[in-house]
């Protein structure tokens, strides 16, 4: 290790430690899930690279890097997660759940991890605002994680965004677990007949516009998300603006997202992640990690169990398994609940169930991102 000290404080003058090598090794760790294993890539890979040109000197800590001015210009100020928004906003049809709008209770239930981890982390010592930011991780959505601890506790931003990110890429091995162990197969065979009301297309445009101004003035912290995911579904719901709809589905989001891959990334240095000469041990990040983990898996379980509740009262016509997409992470948690019931049954179809479901969680994460923001803002103001 000297010898590597040696080498590098030749070739450049870089202060290099056994932690920083781990930290390489972190980096390369992601970028072989992304690669290999198809772990959300597209995420996954720039962060891990990000984190390896932050141990090589180029983190968002040095004002010379390029990597500062891409923090600088899209985290701070909270760009990049609105264009990953409008992006994805593109992308989502709320048919299924205009047409259901029952669903919107699973969405509620699937953010109940957000608010227990809250309260866990501050009986572990974790200061307000930094739990917040710790529970937001259970919504499974990184924007709205990355958007809420920018303002709340940026110091935090590296674990958080990457535990946000993994546990999205790792949902087809975190969740059936939970879904077999909560549901009987009997439960997991309940079919759902999809005969919705149809939805024209003035509701379907009204939508995002009466969405938008009815948050905005209930949780004015959560507008900026809420406006920026339903103006992407305006572009696309309107029809008249394709060119738009695209560059929002495709070059928008791509760049955005590898841009604020790369600088969440080169957050990632060896002082701040994993050991500080100073401070030592950087044992917060594993606290982090696993805080987060337990208010995904908590979500999942609010889910089922509320999913669970639904088919007792509808009188054996609702599949738990939809209670599980109640999160963000939208479409794999939809497909995955649907693929779910599909394994029991190869002709049990519940995807657009599913996929109802799912959209309510997607508003709902950003919702309990907003309200955690102003309450968690005027409690500490």
């Amino acid at each position: 290790m000297n010898l590597v000290k040696l080498l590098l404080s030749v070739f450049g003058g870089l202060e290099f430690t056994w932690a920083n090598l781990v930290m390489l090794g972190i980096g390369g760790v992601l970028i072989y899930l992304a690669v290999a294993k198809e772990y959300e890539p597209v995420l996954l890979l720039p962060i891990g690279f990000g984190c390896v040109l932050a141990n090589l000197g180029m983190s968002v800590y040095n004002e010379e890097s390029f990597l500062k001015v891409i923090y600088d210009a899209g985290i701070k100020t909270e760009l990049f997660p609105l264009l990953i928004f409008i992006g994805v906003g593109a992308m989502i049809d709320f048919r299924p759940l205009l047409a259901q709008p029952k669903m919107v209770l699973l969405g509620a239930a699937g953010q109940f991890g957000i608010f227990g981890t809250l309260i866990l982390a501050t009986l572990l010592g974790f200061p307000l605002n930094e739990a917040a930011s710790i529970g937001v991780i259970g919504a499974i959505d990184g924007p709205t994680a990355i958007f809420v601890t920018s303002k709340l506790a940026p110091e935090l931003l590296g674990p958080i965004a990457v535990a946000a990110y993994s546990y999205m890429s790792l949902i087809p091995i975190i969740q059936p677990p939970v879904m077999r162990l909560l549901t009987t197969r009997k439960e997991r065979l309940v079919r759902m007949e999809y005969a919705p009301r149809p939805v024209s297309n003035l509701v379907v445009i009204a939508f995002p516009l009466v969405v938008t101004i009815a948050v905005s003035l209930v949780a004015p912290s959560a507008a900026p998300l809420i406006a920026a995911l339903m103006l992407g579904n305006l572009l696309k719901e309107s029809g008249v603006v394709e060119r738009l709809n695209k560059a929002a589905q495709n070059e928008i989001i791509n760049i955005a997202t590898l841009f604020l891959g790369l600088a969440i990334g080169a957050t990632m240095t060896a002082d701040k992640f994993l050991y500080s000469p100073i401070s030592g041990f950087q044992w917060k990040t594993l606290m982090i990690l696993g805080l987060g983990l337990l208010a995904f898996v908590v979500d999942t379980v609010a889910g089922l169990l509320f999913g669970k509740l639904m088919m007792v009262i509808s009188g054996g016509k609702i599949n738990p398994l939809i209670g599980a997409c109640g999160i963000s992470a939208f479409p794999m948690a939809g497909r995955l609940s649907a693929k779910m019931a599909q394994e029991e049954d190869f002709d049990n179809f519940i995807l657009m169930h599913a996929m109802g479901s799912n959209t309510a969680g997607q508003l709902g994460s950003v919702i309990a991102g907003g309200v955690l923001l102003a309450l968690v803002t005027q409690m500490m103001a």
